[in-house]
């Protein structure tokens, strides 16, 4: 890539100089931005280990961050997320694609925005809901669980330790596609596999655009 192309993306996303790497961290954060957030799909994609790029890009630059389930004591289960949406955006769609920027097919990358955009979106629907029920200072803790397999999902998990009070959310863009049934299961399975929140009043809600 260009020295002109390099900064025109320093300049407009604001992450930092990353060095000679840059190809490498650029190809970790379209990786992350797209949705790959494990470590061992990122090495996958990129084709060497990433461990010390994921660490600069996690401690030194701030780009990224380092997530585990709630109440998950190892690092086994790791997924890695961008801080920024504009980032994310970025990362998702214009790096991705400068191939179809470059000759000029717009009307192509706007129908692929177009296609993927409930997925990008979805997630940064939860991270609104995730920063509004912390502005509301009803509960000690917000967070996310996720089962060792993948299969089961919990987007948001926030419960209060001093009523013991614990409410389970599913987010969804709209409020047909929530699914209570499933999530109620997810939630049982939470409850087995980690033992916590058991005695709790817990609670099952969706949250949608509706919502905000």
């Amino acid at each position: 890539m260009c020295e002109s192309c390099i900064q025109e993306i320093v300049q407009k996303t604001g992450i930092p100089v990353l060095g000679k790497d840059y190809g490498v961290y650029f190809s970790i954060l379209s990786a992350i931005a797209t949705g790959h957030s494990q470590r061992s799909r990122i090495d996958n994609i990129i084709g060497k280990d990433t461990g010390g790029y994921l660490t600069m890009l996690d401690e030194t630059y701030g780009i990224i961050r380092k997530h585990k389930p709630l109440f998950s004591s190892t690092n086994s289960n790791v997924r890695y997320r961008l801080n920024d949406n504009f980032i994310i955006f970025w990362f998702r769609f214009i790096y991705k694609y400068n191939h179809i920027l470059e000759i000029g097919a717009f009307d192509a990358l706007r129908e692929i925005i177009q296609r993927d955009y409930d997925t990008f979106s979805g997630l940064c629907l939860e991270q609104y809901f995730k920063d509004k029920l912390a502005e509301e200072q009803q509960y000690t803790c917000i967070d996310s669980w996720w089962s060792r397999t993948g299969d089961d999902e919990i987007d948001i998990i926030a419960f209060n330790e001093i009523n013991r009070k614990a409410v389970f959310y599913e987010v969804k863009r709209q409020a047909k596609e929530l699914n209570m049934p499933l999530l109620e299961q997810r939630v049982h399975n939470f409850l087995v596999s980690t033992r916590s929140l058991k005695k709790y009043d817990i609670y099952v809600l969706g949250l949608s655009m509706n919502d905000m």
